[in-house]
């Protein structure tokens, strides 16, 4: 067979689509809407191919035009001549192992690439030690080194390129990186050395692909940034707070794995959003001082949690209410009574309460503030995070908020994209292929 030129670099940097979806019809038809907007490989991702069988790689040649090339991310671990074989009769020009294989796997995968005319990339995906094991790699010959961010880090606001430099210095084939790449940092991926920029949601979740995919595509050739409002995964607690006015309760559940919401709990202002930290307060009915009192000792932005048992009378009202807004508090949400609906909601305070009840208690100053408290099964503790909009109110504990942040923002774009195809024509259940999914 031919041996395949593995050059340093590019001209210039080349634009690498990840079709991670686990239904061939959708993947389908992102390659159809963006063969033509600039991109110069499609990779049939991981999902598609365990989801699909190697038919997925075949399929999708069928309609793209010579020029693209086709990676197929097998993530190889063990058997790599038997696996790459598969991958290049189906039509994949470039086969995906994972640089943690063992050496042997890599080097019979290389000799099968050579006999089928395909080329390799190992994907360092989890290696730990990067640098030694890329030189390690390197001695096999392949015809690319992947750099990878994992999308469960991604999640987690971990997404930095500087490792990508220390990587190009020492590896004399291209080199390709992928995670979190959108409009807007792809400049800094391309000068820290990528040679290939792999994308995947930036595109995939697109509700205009095409438009997407040209759009990455002049900032890498122009090393500028496009600004974008989606794709981008918050690190910081002030841009987790924007995620998190952006997405609904219902996307936070989707995060949570279906997560449960605190029950029975309405808002009494609706189209008004509660987004912060929560300052828990347990009370008896009607005892409203210590939920007050909880007002002088919360911060801006902070969310009053308040368990009076369930049951009325009242521990809320205007004059608490005035007392929040004075202190720029995001809400209030009351396991129990709250009364003067009418001025609240001419005040527009986001408010949630089990119950409406004119009557109020006494302030007798039973309870704690700032303890965990329990409300409809759900434990809630000082510092976890509330959001509550018309659809409910959940609680995301806070040492998993970035990463619920992060993944509730995902939700929010996969939704996007399946709203797109249904108003193209399809259906929900056509576009995720329920009954191929249903249990049997």
């Amino acid at each position: 067979m031919k041996k395949i030129k593995k050059p340093s670099s590019f001209n210039s940097p080349l634009l690498q689509v990840a079709l991670d979806f686990v239904d061939l019809h959708r993947a389908i038809k992102i390659v159809q809407e963006i063969k033509d907007a600039g991109v110069d490989i499609i990779e049939i991702g991981t999902p598609l191919i365990k989801s699909e069988g190697i038919k997925a790689i075949s399929e999708i040649k069928k309609i793209l035009p010579p020029n693209i090339k086709i990676l197929a991310d097998m993530k190889t671990m063990d058997v790599g001549r038997t696996e790459v074989e598969m991958a290049a009769k189906a039509g994949a020009h470039i086969v995906g192992i994972l640089g943690v294989a063992n050496n042997e796997t890599i080097k019979e995968a290389i000799e099968a690439a050579n006999n089928y005319g395909c080329e390799i990339i190992i994907d360092m995906i989890e290696v730990k030690n990067l640098l030694e094991r890329t030189k390690d790699v390197l001695k096999f010959n392949p015809n690319y080194i992947g750099l990878h961010i994992p999308i469960d880090e991604q999640m987690k606001g971990n997404i930095n390129f500087d490792f990508i430099k220390e990587i190009k210095k020492i590896s004399p084939i291209p080199i390709s990186v992928a995670g979190g790449i959108n409009s807007e940092n792809v400049k800094d991926v391309v000068e820290a050395g990528a040679d290939i920029v792999v994308v995947g949601g930036a595109i995939i979740k697109s509700q205009d692909a095409k438009l997407a995919t040209k759009q990455i595509k002049k900032a890498m050739l122009t090393k500028t940034r496009i600004k974008t409002d989606l794709y981008k995964r918050a690190a910081t607690i002030e841009e987790v707070k924007k995620l998190l006015h952006k997405v609904s309760t219902a996307n936070i559940s989707d995060a949570l794995h279906r997560g449960k919401c605190l029950e029975d709990l309405k808002p009494i202002t609706e189209n008004l959003k509660i987004v912060g930290p929560a300052v828990t307060v347990r009370t008896y009915p009607g005892d409203w001082s210590k939920p007050v009192e909880a007002i002088d000792l919360a911060k801006e932005g902070d969310v009053i949690v308040i368990d009076a048992g369930g049951v009325p009378p009242a521990v809320w009202g205007e004059l608490a209410t005035y007392s929040a807004i004075e202190k720029k508090l995001s809400g209030v949400i009351i396991w129990g009574a709250i009364r003067d609906v009418f001025e609240i909601k001419k005040l527009k305070f986001p408010a949630f309460a089990r119950i409406i009840s004119p009557q109020a208690g006494e302030p007798k100053g039973f309870g704690e503030i700032n303890v965990p408290i329990n409300i409809s099964g759900i434990k809630i503790f000082p510092g976890d995070w509330i959001i509550a909009d018309d659809d409910g109110v959940v609680v995301v504990p806070k040492e998993k908020l970035v990463e619920t942040a992060n993944r509730a923002m995902d939700v929010l774009e996969k939704e996007n994209r399946i709203r797109k195809e249904i108003i193209e024509g399809s259906t929900l259940s056509k576009v995720q292929n329920l009954l191929r999914w249903e249990k049997k």
